[in-house]
């Protein structure tokens, strides 16, 4: 099949390397012009394992190309992947600009003669009833009569994560489709069909709002260890062996992995899409005290972390910070909860350095770029090299992330873990 993919982001661009990978043509639209040129060139706009590779495979391959303008390029594609951000207004709700600009652009390319129609398919997280809200109706004005031969519409939530999408894409935990009328969708099928996983053909309503129950589940689990981990570090007690003990139970407790005290949650989506659902809870009138409580425990945590890690350090001591990215591996900086750590150590006066590999503050663009340097202007100052870090003796080390692997930290001795608060 043609695919092409709107939003070459995280989601969007791992999209295209791995459709491209399984032998389709896939032509990609952002409106980046610096991304776009990254990408045709070989250069992936982000940081993660695999995808550059993939990339390269694919342009040799001649089945991978980016553009700023679609122009005639969507005449001939099969299905149109949407994957432009859903960022949080300040309601908390989702904003909907960039869909409705993208789906705008698309019914105003599509061609009404189409031999058959094109499958649009949104991968971006939106509240029930967009679809058929929204999106539909812009469609609709477009192309008149022409709507319901010119396209079908569908939501296929994604499942990925930082630092293992490319593995998440081919083996997701499950793959949810929803369509208008709840049935299977031929082209949808034949993009997974090397794709092993449970399958859900589901109404579009349903589909909507799987991504806003995982998350907000993964949240509640996340905020709910961390409050037992601060419980058990007011009271002097290992919350890593009260997690042990905890997850041991495999019958009741079920899953250790979002389950385990640590760092806040963070990141691209659970903040997010949190917020959409209080925001969606309380237009529909429901009352959810607990997913309502989730971002002011996350808060909190991340306040009392801060006062763990300064504790008993002298003012103006030298700290490093390993691993700044929300993920080890990535270099996504949107909403990391090391990000706030990072600015209240440089409000108090400590003298930081900050060690992630992954990141390279020239590289950064579009919403990461604006994020970081809104929340750290002096970023590219403070980041320093493996070699740096590890010939310097620092008062204090804080590894938040699986990045303390890639750095040798013997000559720290006084090095505390958020991995684990013991």
């Amino acid at each position: 099949m043609k695919i092409a993919i709107f939003g070459l982001g995280y989601v969007g661009f791992t999209a295209m390397c791995c459709i491209a990978k399984e032998g389709h043509h896939v032509v990609g639209f952002d409106v980046s012009e610096k991304k776009v040129n990254q990408i045709n060139q070989g250069t992936a706009p982000i940081t993660e394992p695999g995808v550059e590779a993939l990339l390269r495979e694919g342009l040799e391959a001649g089945r991978i190309s980016a553009h700023t303008e679609i122009r005639q390029h969507l005449q001939d594609c099969d299905m149109a992947i949407v994957c432009v951000g859903t960022p949080s207004a300040p309601d908390g709700s989702h904003n909907m600009t960039y869909i409705a600009e993208v789906t705008r652009q698309i019914a105003a390319a599509v061609g009404r003669n189409r031999p058959s129609p094109l499958t649009v398919v949104y991968r971006s997280t939106i509240r029930p009833g967009t679809v058929e809200g929204l999106i539909a109706p812009i469609l609709a004005a477009e192309l008149g009569d022409a709507f319901e031969q010119s396209v079908e519409l569908v939501y296929n939530p994604e499942f990925l994560r930082e630092s293992s999408a490319i593995q998440d894409y081919f083996d997701p935990p499950k793959i949810v489709i929803g369509t208008v009328d709840g049935k299977p969708n031929a082209r949808m099928d034949r993009l997974n069909q090397n794709i092993a996983a449970p399958t859900f053909y589901v109404h579009l309503g349903e589909a909507e709002i799987t991504k806003f129950v995982d998350n907000t589940w993964h949240a509640v689990k996340v905020a709910y260890a961390n409050e037992i981990g601060r419980v058990c570090l007011q009271l002097g007690l290992s919350a890593t062996k009260v997690h042990e003990i905890f997850v041991s139970d495999t019958k009741l407790n079920i899953s250790p992995y979002y389950t385990r005290p640590g760092g806040a949650f963070g990141g691209s989506c659970l903040p997010k899409d949190v917020r959409a659902m209080q925001y969606i809870a309380a237009d529909c009138g429901a009352h959810t005290h607990l997913v309502d409580a989730l971002l002011r425990s996350n808060e909190a945590h991340k306040y009392r972390l801060f006062q763990h890690v300064t504790r008993n350090l002298a003012p103006g001591a030298t700290v490093l910070l390993v691993g700044l990215a929300f993920k080890a591996d990535t270099d996504d900086l949107r909403e990391s909860p090391n990000i706030d750590l990072a600015r209240g150590l440089l409000r108090e006066g400590y003298k930081l350095s900050i060690f992630d590999p992954a990141i390279d503050a020239t590289k950064l663009v579009g919403a990461n770029l604006g994020y970081a340097y809104t929340q750290i202007p002096t970023l590219s100052h403070l980041l320093v090299s493996k070699e740096t870090a590890e010939a310097r003796a620092y008062d204090r080390v804080i590894t938040t992330n699986l990045t303390y692997r890639k750095i040798n930290l013997e000559k720290n001795g006084d090095v505390v873990n958020l991995n684990a608060l013991s």
